[in-house]
């Protein structure tokens, strides 16, 4: 088995009304561990690194990592670089394998966010290459991107149709108001915006700032058109917990086995349970294509 381009995953998910869930992961166990949980479920399921991890473990690693565990357990697995600013990076991730890449340049303005874009679309669509863009900004913390709440803002929908016509994009993260990370507060969701931005874009949509949203938001998200939901710092916590856990209870049992296997066993109960939220559960069909 191949990793999977995410575009007709998203497509699809899009097009029956459930979601797939996206999960950062940072090491090599977390990229099993996520895949085994998705394999309980019947779900499809997205790998994504940020630009951090790809540096620290290396694109062609983590591309081999992904594969093994994709055929292992014989689920449909995409492969997503995440929030990368950095050109020479993205070519780096595509040439090793990556299914999927997020150019963001939502740091900058609309023109420029279109060349930018547009020039990645141009590099990876032809090679079958899911390619993702933000409109708007989505505050809060990203691995090294900083967006502060004041400075955080929602996409406009007829930007976003304007975005999607002169870059070719197959997939938008329009900002709606969640945020990167756990939230201080409750989150400030925009439904009426995601309902008309998906009304009048053809592409599939992505939610950004999946950790701790109340499941109930995320579900009416998804049914208005969200297709990919990102989680990365509930799940990163949960493991990282059970292992500080462990160490708190046990400070001498130092064998990698026993706190591994409590990070994994914290890791597949996340995943199941935004496996569920989304209603990927049963979803393992393929091919996609």
């Amino acid at each position: 088995m191949t990793l999977y381009s995410t575009t007709p995953m998203l497509n699809k998910a899009k097009k029956e009304g459930y979601g797939i869930v996206a999960f950062n992961v940072h090491s090599f166990d977390s990229i099993f561990w996520v895949v085994e949980g998705a394999a309980q479920l019947y779900s499809p399921v997205i790998l994504q690194t940020t630009m951090g991890t790809v540096k620290s473990l290396g694109a062609k690693n983590i591309v081999e990592a992904a594969t093994a565990a994709s055929n292992y357990f014989d689920v449909p697995v995409g492969l997503h670089l995440d929030h990368c600013t950095d050109y020479e990076l993205i070519k780096q991730c595509v040439r090793a394998g990556y299914t999927s890449v997020m150019i963001d340049a939502s740091m900058h303005s609309f023109d420029e966010n279109v060349t930018r874009t547009k020039e990645v679309v141009d590099l990876a669509k032809s090679l079958h290459v899911n390619i993702e863009a933000e409109l708007g900004k989505v505050g809060g913390v990203e691995d090294d991107i900083v967006v502060d709440e004041k400075d955080a803002q929602k996409a406009v929908p007829e930007e976003c149709v304007a975005f999607v016509e002169q870059t070719g994009v197959p997939t938008l993260a329009p900002a709606i108001g969640t945020a990167h990370g756990i939230y201080k507060g409750d989150p400030d969701i925009d439904f009426d915006r995601i309902q008309k931005i998906a009304e009048i874009v053809d592409v599939p949509l992505v939610l950004h700032g999946g950790s701790a949203v109340p499941d109930k938001d995320v579900r009416q998200c998804v049914s208005l058109g969200m297709a990919k939901v990102n989680v990365s710092t509930e799940l990163k916590n949960a493991y990282s917990q059970a292992i500080a856990d462990h160490f708190k209870e046990y400070p001498d049992q130092l064998d990698p086995r026993q706190y591994l296997q409590k990070a994994k066993d914290a890791a597949i109960e996340m995943v199941a349970s935004k496996i569920k939220m989304v209603g990927s559960e049963g979803k393992l069909v393929k091919p996609f294509v």
